[in-house]
């Protein structure tokens, strides 16, 4: 089986959770004797190809008005401009038929399509080639791939996205398969009818991650390390984790690591003046190391993460987790099991959650022992390679029958 893989971006640019994932599938389908190949973004230039890590990747320079994948933010007409081009980016589609000529795959897997636009499912179609695409954020739903609106704290498609997605949900029906990285995402999808009678299906994410150290049991009187890993942005409830910890009075500390828009980091520290228990740490290059460095992980999303491979990664590291009770975090992070969910709408909630791991310390002890083995599915590669192989394989003959 011959595959073409779509996506923003491929190694060595990794922007987050998706690229890390698509890297470990792509490399083991190959492994597994199918023939693969990338097609992916680059800054500018033409379309060109090299190899990484065994693996054909083609580049194609983004035709656009600017490279989206930065920590700086246009201003508002330029982000404008430049989502009203990536409704449907004809420019793009010439990369993907190039590609097509060049490859002859038998089947084309889409990801993440910002930049590409949907102007790639009507050239893979063009060529009669069984198209599956797999759901790793709402890009198909909102410019923002996220659904968030500043200020609210439920998902929703307002008037601009509706207007800039008016055509995505007609096409997408015409797909051969489509494939939710949480069964959260793909009911958010199906709510907006979008993929009608195309085959479904709900494959996890899995991560290589060692068992770097044993679960560290608290005693009483112990201060709390919490943690919180990611993009730092409003999204992703930093500033409600800001905000809940320093209204604590948790004896212990926050450590914030990540990086952002530098305009959103300058905020959020000027967010935690004078409380000396608040540090923002810096990026990780390995996740690993920061993770030893805390007792709790606090995923505070304000947006439905997808899947949340961060909450896996700190149950993986034998570490409780505080989450919020939106979207794919409900699948991972079990409520009273390996963590606590806690109610954006209850801003409290999160702040209580906090003080109860710090003061209940068998509470505390009896979730980080059960963490790892909560999220064993989730460390399985084979299984998210085997799960994908049969999706391709049942789509090819499902094209081929119709």
């Amino acid at each position: 089986m011959k595959v073409l893989y779509i996506h923003a971006l491929y190694s060595p640019y990794i922007a987050g959770g998706a690229e890390i994932s698509l890297k470990l599938l792509v490399e083991a389908m190959q492994a597994k004797g199918n023939e693969v190949a990338v097609l992916s973004l680059a800054p500018s230039g033409g379309l060109d190809s090299d190899w990484v890590d065994g693996v054909k990747v083609y580049r194609a320079g983004l035709k656009n008005s600017y490279w989206p994948f930065t920590n700086e933010r246009p201003g508002k007409i330029q982000r404008l401009w430049w989502h009203l081009r990536d409704r449907y980016n004809q420019s793009m589609a010439t990369y993907v038929r190039e590609v097509l000529a060049a490859e002859q795959p038998d089947i084309v897997v889409c990801h993440n399509l910002v930049g590409w636009s949907i102007a790639a499912w009507d050239e893979v179609h063009r060529a009669g080639i069984p198209i599956v695409q797999v759901l790793h954020d709402m890009y198909l739903l909102s410019p923002n791939s996220t659904l968030y609106q500043p200020g609210t704290t439920h998902a929703h498609q307002g008037a601009m996205s509706r207007l800039l997605r008016r055509r995505h949900r007609k096409a997408s029906a015409k797909l051969t398969a489509v494939v939710g990285i949480s069964h959260s995402i793909l009911e958010r999808f199906h709510q907006y009818r979008y993929f009608e009678n195309v085959p479904h299906y709900v494959v996890h994410n899995a991560r290589h991650i060692p068992e770097v150290r044993m679960a560290r049991m608290r005693r009483q009187g112990e201060g709390l390390t919490v943690g919180f890993i990611g993009t730092l942005a409003e999204a992703k409830g930093l500033e409600w984790l800001i905000s809940q910890f320093r209204g604590s009075g948790i004896d212990g500390s926050l450590r914030i690591a990540g990086k952002g828009k530098a305009e959103d980091v300058e905020r959020f520290k000027q967010l935690t003046e004078g409380d000396s228990r608040i540090d923002f740490v810096g990026y990780y290059t390995v996740p690993a190391d920061f993770y030893k460095t805390i007792d709790v992980l606090a995923v505070p999303s304000l947006w439905e993460e997808p899947l949340g491979m961060v909450a896996v990664e700190g149950l993986a590291n034998n570490l409780p987790v505080v989450a919020s009770r939106r979207g794919g975090l409900q699948e991972t992070v079990l409520d009273g099991l390996n963590g606590i969910l806690c109610d954006p709408d209850e801003p409290g909630s999160l702040g209580t959650a906090l003080v109860a791991l710090w003061k209940d310390v068998e509470a505390y002890n009896q979730m980080a022992a059960v963490a790892r083995d909560s999220v064993r599915e989730y460390l399985s590669v084979e299984r998210m390679v085997n799960q994908y192989e049969h999706v391709l394989r049942t789509a090819l003959v499902g094209h081929a029958g119709s």
